[in-house]
């Protein structure tokens, strides 16, 4: 499962960025998940439990935000949201999800109607911040 991967992949990180900085305590790591990553929380939070074994941080430190994913018009630079977009079902979604560039098959500009836009943001799993002990950031 990608999950699982992407658990494994955010805790190397973490790791890593603990290690470069001198091992001081990890306090936070703020995670922001992609909408159009669609991730089953359920299987990300058990299998990032389950590989935090012989780590010197738990899984309380971890904090997650759904970020949703956002276009941008290339056109008329209008910007709007992915739910904003009612006439999208589920396959619809399903295949945006698989292959972004998907979208302008499905979608418009809801400003211009134009097909020319970008994603902006709501893809991936990225760190946002990791917070360590004596105030510092990584």
């Amino acid at each position: 499962m990608h999950e699982w991967a992407l658990a494994d992949a955010v805790l190397s990180t973490v790791e890593r960025l603990y290690r470069e900085n001198g091992r001081r305590k990890v306090l936070s790591v703020n995670v922001l998940i992609g909408e159009l990553q669609h991730i089953e929380m359920e299987v990300f939070s058990t299998g990032l439990q389950d590989l935090l074994a012989d780590r010197p941080f738990g899984f309380d430190v971890f904090h997650f935000e759904i970020e949703k994913a956002a276009f941008r018009c290339n056109a008329c630079g209008d910007r709007w949201l992915l739910e904003q977009h009612e006439v999208l079902g589920e396959d619809e979604r399903e295949a945006i999800h698989f292959l972004p560039e998907a979208a302008h098959v499905y979608m418009r500009c809801p400003s211009c109607g134009s097909p020319d836009f970008v994603l902006d943001r709501g893809r991936g799993v990225r760190i946002e911040s990791i917070e360590l002990e004596d105030g510092g950031d990584a």
